[in-house]
């Protein structure tokens, strides 16, 4: 085998348990707010 299968296996394991766990409990992803726009009518 080639080197760091081992490693590369886990890595893609990880991530993929870490896209599980974020959709099993629903966290959302956080987003940036878009700024606000001022009101001009004041």
């Amino acid at each position: 085998m080639a080197d760091n299968y081992l490693e590369y296996k886990r890595e893609d394991y990880e991530k993929k348990k870490e896209q599980w766990l974020r959709r099993k409990q629903h966290k959302p992803r956080m987003k940036p707010l878009p700024p606000r726009p001022e009101d001009e009518s004041l």
